[in-house]
């Protein structure tokens, strides 16, 4: 039976200043040229079918020393209208935290946090009705999921990600349905007790295969109903189809040479 979407509010990046030039992440290789207008079509592509799907897209000015801030899901997360900052990892990213953070204060957000501790906004944090999943093992600190936790005030549950390819939470695991706890991810990206939790949590959650997981097939927006996902991921399009959704194939090749496709290029605005 078709599911039911619901209006949301993303905040993008335009990737006019897009480059592969030093390797945070294995997808990253210097030496493959990107193709800069091919990117900004890809991008342009995605954010046009959020539009045509009714939801709203803000953009973020993007900042000619900072590459990455295409990735927009990286800078921030925003639970009920409040605004925890990201905290970067690597140096060649920490401008950002301050790019967004400005974005927010000029756009009449007030209840903003600094973050004290290390965490790449959406890209380990994770919404769903009852918990704030939390990825941790490569870039965000497990110090940052007690800061979300008394931020936010929803229980965090912290997640050992233990696969260099699925570095972020977003990589391996997406909220499908976000008022019912639905959700799929690739166990072998988790730690064998991550794996246990997961399944205790979400028992009946769509398992994605090896294939899929490395296209980047989690790497996911859902609407409720609507699921945009990189093409390539082709096995999890029918197992969305059996459980109501609506999977809608995006191509952001040029973009993946970075290790994003279509979370990492959208922030959720939760208001």
């Amino acid at each position: 039976m078709p599911r039911d979407a619901s209006p949301r509010r993303y905040l993008m990046c335009p990737p006019h200043h897009f480059a592969v030039t030093y390797s945070i992440n294995p997808w990253m290789n210097p030496a493959k040229p990107v193709d800069l207008p091919l990117a900004l079509a890809q991008w342009e592509d995605l954010r046009d079918r959020y539009t045509a799907l009714g939801h709203t897209v803000s953009l973020l000015d993007p900042d000619p020393g900072l590459p990455d801030m295409v990735f927009a899901a990286n800078g921030a997360t925003v639970i009920d209208g409040r605004v925890l900052g990201a905290r970067f990892a690597h140096q060649e990213r920490h401008g950002e935290a301050r790019a967004h953070l400005d974005w927010f204060r000029t756009h009449g957000y007030t209840d903003i946090r600094e973050p004290v501790h290390i965490n790449e906004g959406e890209g380990d944090f994770a919404v769903t009705a009852t918990y704030l999943l939390a990825g941790r093992g490569f870039r965000s600190s497990p110090l940052s999921h007690g800061e979300a936790q008394e931020f936010f005030g929803r229980p965090v549950i912290g997640l050992d990600l233990v696969d260099p390819l699925y570095y972020h939470l977003d990589t391996a695991l997406c909220v499908l349905d976000d008022a019912a706890d639905e959700i799929m991810y690739y166990p072998d990206a988790f730690s064998p007790g991550s794996r246990t939790v997961l399944a205790r949590l979400f028992p009946d959650a769509l398992i994605a295969e090896e294939p899929d997981a490395a296209a980047l097939g989690l790497n996911a927006v859902s609407d409720g109903r609507h699921v945009l996902l990189p093409q390539s991921a082709a096995g999890l399009f029918d197992s969305l189809r059996d459980r109501g959704f609506e999977p809608l194939g995006i191509d952001l090749g040029e973009l993946l040479k970075g290790g994003g496709s279509v979370k990492c290029c959208t922030q959720e605005l939760r208001v």
